[in-house]
């Protein structure tokens, strides 16, 4: 009896949790760090999130830098102002993404659904998944005069800079040239099209968004009576489906 007894008792101490391994547990969940993004991507400073928590500004910011460790208590306060379960702090945190593109193993296309291709590019981003933009590195070739450029459209911004030459570039009934150096930043779901403007090809970076904001209806005036103040709020972003043909 004596015996189990002991063996239970060694076994116990065998898999309790000593004091430098629950440090070491909680360092490698980096509170601080996960508290101090929450509050610089809602751009609050210390002391306004004292305000929301009950916690003095002094320990929000020992908590940032790892001097003190919350309590459960403590760390559900903070969860709770920016809509966050308490599972938050302790999940494992994605890898954060870095993909190098080499220019030998990029691979340029042409404009696709048109006979005389105005541009080939190449992208400059596809090793990344689920990706919020798209980078491409862009060509216009000159073309006869009589040969007019394929408008396009798709949804989301679009983003050009002028690496080298010049592009003229047709958007809706505006026309503009641009030249090494310009650059220009438009809506992508106007017609737009690109043509090389001078007697050499022209080169340039394009990044297109596929994200726009949602429209926001215009305000119903009602008689003063009936109107009742509703607090402002952030336009959100709705991610659309990318376009089968960006560019």
């Amino acid at each position: 009896m004596n015996e189990q007894v002991e063996e239970k008792g060694h076994e116990m101490h065998e898999t309790m949790a000593d004091a430098e391994t629950a440090e070491q547990f909680i360092s490698e969940k980096r509170l601080g760090e996960r508290i101090r993004r929450l509050r610089l991507k809602k751009s609050m400073g210390l002391v306004e999130l004292g305000k929301h928590t009950g916690l003095s500004a002094s320990f929000l910011s020992q908590l940032e830098t790892g001097r003190v460790v919350p309590t459960l208590r403590n760390l559900a306060r903070i969860a709770m102002v920016f809509s966050k379960d308490l599972s938050y702090f302790f999940e494992t945190e994605p890898a954060a993404i870095f993909r190098v593109h080499r220019k030998k193993d990029r691979v340029r296309m042409p404009q696709t659904g048109v006979e005389t291709p105005t541009y080939s590019f190449e992208s400059l981003g596809y090793m990344v998944p689920d990706r919020l933009m798209d980078p491409y590195f862009a060509e216009f070739v000159p073309l006869p005069e009589d040969s007019e450029p394929k408008a396009h459209l798709h949804l989301g911004v679009e983003f050009l800079y002028v690496l080298s030459g010049e592009l003229a570039l047709q958007h809706g009934d505006q026309e503009t040239t641009l030249g090494a150096g310009d650059a220009v930043y438009f809506d992508a779901a106007t017609p737009h099209s690109y043509r090389c403007a001078g007697s050499r090809p022209a080169e340039a970076i394009i990044v297109t968004i596929n994200q726009v904001p949602t429209q926001q209806p215009l305000p119903i005036r009602q008689p003063a009576a009936q109107r009742t103040a509703a607090p402002a709020g952030p336009r959100s972003l709705t991610a659309v489906p990318k376009p089968g043909n960006a560019m």
